[in-house]
C-alpha cells in the first residue's frame, strides 16, 4: 500500500497511555452496578451479565498470562480513530504473551458468522497506526441477534482457538455484543465478547462514557469545512449557505461545530422538540434571522442542521413513530413499493395522514418507504438543508409583498458526512483509541465479557486519564424497535440544561445578527500542546474545564 508524506509521518507517532496501563496491570472492582431503567426486565434478559462491578485498572505487579487468540469486528458506519483500537488491543495482547494472536474478522458481524477472518500479524497491523477509516478489515452492518449465527460463529472460535472478541461499534453494534455474551455466558462456552464505543454522532456516553471515539475527529473535519464555508460566505457576501451535518438520533455534532465556528444559526433538534415547534416555526425562526441581517444589509450567512431534525418535530416524530409500527405489520411485507403509501396512509390516524399530506411530496415518499436495517427513517437521504431553505424562500417572499423584507435569498447547500467519517484521526483519538484497545486486552486478561472498555477523565493530560471497564447492562433500558419492546443501549441527546447548550444560548442571538464567525483551521498534527492535544468544545464544557 502506497503511502502519503502524511501517513508515514503519523506512522511514527506513538499514542500516549494512561499512567494506569503502562506495564504490568491489576484490575480493581468497584460495587455492583444496575440498568439505566427498567431493572427487573434487563436483569430477566441477562442475569449471567447482569450486575457486575465497574471495573479500573491501575499499575500492578508483572504476572505470567497462558497464551489465548483474540478475535476483532468493526461493526457499523466507520469512525476516525479504529484503525488505533485494533493497533492498541494488538499491542497489548502480544505484550501478555508474545504467542499471542489477534485475528480480524472481514467486512463487520457478518465476517464472524461467515467465517471470513484473517491473521493480523505487526506487518499487516503497523501499517495502519494512526491512520482514519476502517479498511484493514472492513465494516459491515450485519445485527448479531440469532441463536443460529451465535452457533455458526462459535465454529470459528473453536476452530481458531479464539478466547474472546471484541466488537468495536456504537449501541446497536454494543447491544448486540451484550445479547452475544449473555448467549455464550449461558451456554458455558468460555467465550468473552468485550465492546468499544464508537460513534461519531457522539450519542453514545454516560456516566461512565465521557465521549465515543471518532466525534472529536469528524467535528474538527467538518468544522475546517464550516469554516471554510464561512470565509467564502464573508467573503463574497452574496448567499445563504445551509449546512446539514450528521447526526441523527442527537445533535451533539451541530452544537460542538456550532461551539467551534459561531454560525448565524444552528438549529437543534432536542430543542425542537422541547419547545413543541412545527415545520412552520423553524422556517420562521430562520426566516427572522434573514431579515434581520438584510436589514443590516448582510444577505449572507450559515445555517448548520443536524440531519435527524425533522424527526424531532414533534408532529412528524408522532407521524413516524406510528409508520413504523403499520410498517411493521405482517401484511407490509409482502406488497410493493408502489403500494406502501397507500398502504400505509390507510392505516394512519386522521392527525398523522393530515401531516403526512401536509409534506413535499418526496419527503413524504422517503418517511413512508426508505428504511436502514434497524427500522429507523433513512434521515440523511432527506435533504432537509434543501427542504428549510425552498420554504424559507418562499416566507421571504411573503415577507416582502408585506413590506416587512427587502433583501436578496440565494442559496447554497452543503452535506457533511462521509467528510469526517474517515479523517485520519486526531491526537485526541489516536490516544483515545488506543487506549480503549488496550483496556479491552486488559479486561479479557481479566477475565470479564459482557463489558466495554472506558477511558475516563480525558480533558486531563493523558497520562491521568483512568482505563477500566463497565458491564453493558448497566448502560441498557427497554425502548420500542420495529413494532416490539427490545433491550437497548440508551442513547444521549443533547442536554438542554448541560454547559455546552447553555453556552451556545448565551450567544446565539449575537451571532444571528453579526458576522461572529471563527475559522479553525485544519486539525493540527504538530505543534504546541494548546492548539494539538485540545479534546472537543462539549467535552471541555461538561467536565468544567
Amino acid at each position: 500500500m502506497e503511502k502519503s508524506a502524511l501517513q508515514i509521518a503519523r506512522a511514527a507517532y506513538q499514542p500516549k497511555l494512561p499512567r494506569g496501563l503502562k506495564g504490568a496491570v491489576k484490575a480493581v472492582e468497584g460495587a455492583p452496578t444496575q440498568s439505566v431503567d427498567n431493572q427487573e426486565e434487563i436483569k430477566a434478559l441477562f442475569p449471567n451479565t447482569y450486575g457486575m462491578p465497574l471495573v479500573e485498572f491501575v499499575p500492578g505487579e508483572e504476572q505470567q498470562y497462558e497464551p489465548m487468540n483474540v478475535g476483532i469486528i468493526l461493526s457499523g458506519g466507520q469512525a476516525p480513530g479504529g484503525h488505533n483500537v485494533i493497533t492498541g488491543l494488538f499491542d497489548a495482547v502480544k505484550r501478555l504473551n508474545p504467542e499471542n494472536r489477534l485475528y480480524g474478522f472481514i467486512l463487520g458481524p457478518g465476517g464472524l458468522v461467515d467465517h471470513n477472518y484473517m491473521e493480523l500479524t505487526k506487518e499487516v497491523v503497523d501499517e495502519y497506526r494512526n491512520t482514519g477509516g476502517f479498511d484493514m478489515i472492513g465494516s459491515g452492518r450485519t445485527k448479531l441477534e440469532k441463536v443460529e449465527q451465535f452457533e455458526k460463529g462459535l465454529e470459528i472460535i473453536r476452530e481458531l482457538g479464539i478466547k474472546a472478541v471484541v466488537i468495536i461499534g456504537g449501541d446497536d453494534s454494543n447491544t448486540n455484543a451484550c445479547v452475544l455474551a449473555e448467549y455464550y455466558a449461558a451456554k458455558q462456552y468460555g467465550v468473552q465478547v468485550i465492546g468499544c464505543p464508537k460513534t461519531i454522532d457522539g450519542d453514545l456516553k454516560n456516566s461512565q462514557i465521557e465521549t465515543s471515539f471518532g466525534f472529536d475527529t469528524a467535528c474538527k473535519t467538518y468544522s475546517e469545512l464550516i469554516g471554510n464555508i464561512e470565509r467564502d460566505c464573508n467573503s463574497a457576501r452574496k448567499y445563504w449557505h445551509f449546512i446539514k451535518v450528521m447526526g441523527r438520533s442527537a445533535s451533539h455534532i451541530a452544537l460542538e461545530c456550532a461551539l467551534q465556528t459561531q454560525p448565524n444559526i444552528c438549529l437543534i433538534s432536542e430543542e425542537i422538540e422541547q419547545k413543541g415547534m412545527s415545520l412552520a416555526d423553524i422556517v420562521e425562526y430562520i426566516a427572522h434571522a434573514v431579515a434581520l441581517r438584510a436589514a443590516d444589509g448582510n444577505n449572507f450567512g450559515t445555517v448548520i442542521i443536524p440531519e435527524g431534525v425533522i424527526e424531532f418535530i414533534p408532529a412528524i416524530k408522532k407521524l413516524i413513530a406510528q409508520l413504523n409500527d403499520v410498517l411493521a405489520l405482517p401484511e407490509a411485507k409482502d406488497i410493493s413499493r408502489d403500494e406502501q403509501v397507500d398502504f400505509a396512509k390507510s392505516h394512519l390516524s386522521e392527525e398523522n395522514l393530515a401531516v403526512f399530506n401536509s409534506l413535499p411530496v418526496g419527503v413524504a415518499r422517503q418517511l413512508a418507504l426508505d428504511r436502514d436495517p434497524h427500522g429507523n427513517v433513512q434521515v440523511s437521504l432527506i435533504e432537509t438543508e434543501k427542504l428549510l431553505s425552498t420554504m424559507v424562500a418562499q416566507k421571504l417572499e411573503k415577507m416582502k409583498k408585506a413590506g416587512t423584507y427587502k433583501g436578496k435569498f440565494a442559496t447554497q447547500h452543503h452535506f457533511f458526512g462521509y467528510e469526517g467519517r474517515c479523517a485520519a484521526p486526531s491526537n485526541f483519538d489516536a490516544d483515545y483509541c488506543y487506549a480503549l484497545g488496550t483496556s479491552a486486552a486488559q479486561l479479557i486478561a481479566a477475565g470479564k465479557t459482557g463489558y466495554m472498555a472506558i477511558v475516563k477523565n480525558t480533558t486531563a493530560p493523558a497520562d491521568e486519564w483512568k482505563a477500566g471497564g463497565v458491564p453493558i447492562t448497566m448502560m441498557m433500558n427497554m425502548e420500542r424497535r420495529n413494532g416490539e419492546m427490545k433491550p437497548v443501549i440508551r442513547k444521549a441527546l443533547v442536554e438542554l440544561d448541560g454547559a455546552p447548550f447553555r453556552t451556545f444560548a448565551a450567544q446565539r442571538d449575537r451571532w444571528a445578527r453579526e458576522t461572529a464567525y471563527v475559522y479553525p483551521g485544519p486539525i493540527q498534527y504538530w505543534g504546541p500542546s494548546e492548539v494539538c492535544d485540545q479534546p472537543t468544545r462539549t467535552l471541555a464544557l461538561e467536565q468544567a474545564k
